[in-house]
């Protein structure tokens, strides 16, 4: 999928949307390769679970409360598990919703172009969380490409244009990290969670189901 101009730049020859990967970001549904979506794992039903809030989620995230709140009200990232209701209202962050800010402060840190972050952000709401772990983004600042596997990106490197990747698992991983050192909140009853992650409190909640 496609994101940006005629794709051109950084393109790589002879691969058509429905080859093998690598696969560019489109914001067009008539060009969207059609892959398997996985099964969402335990952290993102756990997702569903707990939010976190803008100061929790920006501190995770390595932005600031500007960048988030400007973010939200541009719909560039919203808070999934709960917007804000004028004022006095707090918004929510999902685990997942915090994973795509920090990939946006990475891609926009670069010079990536809005367009196409915007196109990327859709993308990765689509996409399970087994799909997420194992997949890099990759951009050459016109068109932002995911790759699934070494050889996908090693085609892309091979075009000899500048490339810049993130790899979403470990993007995923440092967020767990710095989350399971801050606080969260129960999106049922409100109650304030310290040193957790969304996959260490539905441990909690099986077992105390058992």
């Amino acid at each position: 999928m496609r994101s940006s101009g005629d794709g051109t730049a950084g393109g790589v020859p002879g691969r058509g949307l429905g080859d093998s990967g690598p696969y560019p970001l489109h914001s067009s549904a008539a060009d969207h390769v059609q892959r398997p979506t996985a099964v969402p794992g335990d952290g993102e039903v756990a997702s569903e679970e707990i939010g976190y809030r803008g100061p929790t989620a920006c501190a995770a995230a390595g932005i600031t409360y500007r960048q988030l709140d400007y973010w939200a009200r541009t719909g560039l990232v919203e808070p999934s598990v709960r917007p804000a209701h004028g004022s006095g209202t707090q918004r929510l962050y999902s685990f997942r919703d915090v994973v795509v800010l920090k990939i946006v402060k990475r891609f926009l840190d670069t010079g990536v172009s809005l367009q196409n972050i915007r196109t990327t952000v859709q993308h990765l709401k689509e996409r399970g969380s087994c799909d997420l772990e194992r997949m890099t983004l990759m951009s050459d600042g016109a068109t932002v490409y995911e790759c699934s596997s070494p050889d996908e990106v090693h085609a892309l490197l091979q075009g000899g244009q500048g490339i810049f990747g993130i790899a979403v698992g470990v993007v995923w991983r440092d967020v767990e990290g710095a989350l399971s050192q801050l606080h969260g909140e129960r999106v049922d009853t409100g109650e304030t969670l310290v040193g957790t992650n969304p996959a260490d409190e539905l441990a909690r909640r099986r077992n105390r189901a058992v």
